[in-house]
């Protein structure tokens, strides 16, 4: 996904370098463990996009939520803006548990102040040509979408950062 949001941006005319810093199957507290060096020192604006792994591992969405706010936190105090991308739980974990979980990111985008792409699978889960036959993840054509949809925000975030950064 970093490749296609890299040449969705390019497209746009938007000069940025886009570094991928995810590992494949990792859960928001991998993730936090890993933020103060997986992500340079020398990056403007990083896009948080986990949660899905913490989902199908039925994470308590309270674990999740605390460690996706220790994530911004720490970019904050680093003074890295963020994109929030949040994942949508099915109801077939429960009704009660997809929406504490989806009410997760947009609760931490709004006490952030960070850009939120609500859902990556949007347009992308349930279609055939766009998925893995796990039903799970996004296939390459599936990629790109995602890419292609969430470049925007991104580039409106980039516009944004000398402004976030002095007011914090």
């Amino acid at each position: 996904m970093p490749a296609q949001l890299q040449a969705a941006l390019t497209r746009m005319g938007v000069g940025a370098q886009v570094r991928a810093a995810g590992v494949p199957g990792d859960t928001s507290g991998g993730g936090l463990a890993r933020v103060n060096y997986s992500v340079a020192r020398d990056t403007t604006l990083c896009v948080v996009a986990l949660g899905g792994n913490d989902l199908l591992q039925g994470i308590e969405p309270r674990v999740t939520k605390a460690n996706l706010r220790a994530i911004l936190q720490s970019l904050r105090d680093r003074r890295i803006g963020v994109v929030l991308v949040g994942v949508g739980a099915p109801t077939l974990f429960g009704a009660a548990y997809a929406r504490e979980f989806n009410a997760v990111y947009p609760t931490l985008a709004h006490e952030f102040a960070a850009p939120l792409y609500p859902n990556i699978l949007a347009g992308v889960g349930g279609s055939r040509r766009l998925m893995q036959g796990d039903g799970i993840h996004p296939n390459a054509a599936g990629a790109r979408v995602i890419g292609e949809r969430l470049a925007p925000l991104v580039a409106q975030a980039l516009r944004t950062i000398p402004a976030q950064t002095a007011a914090r």
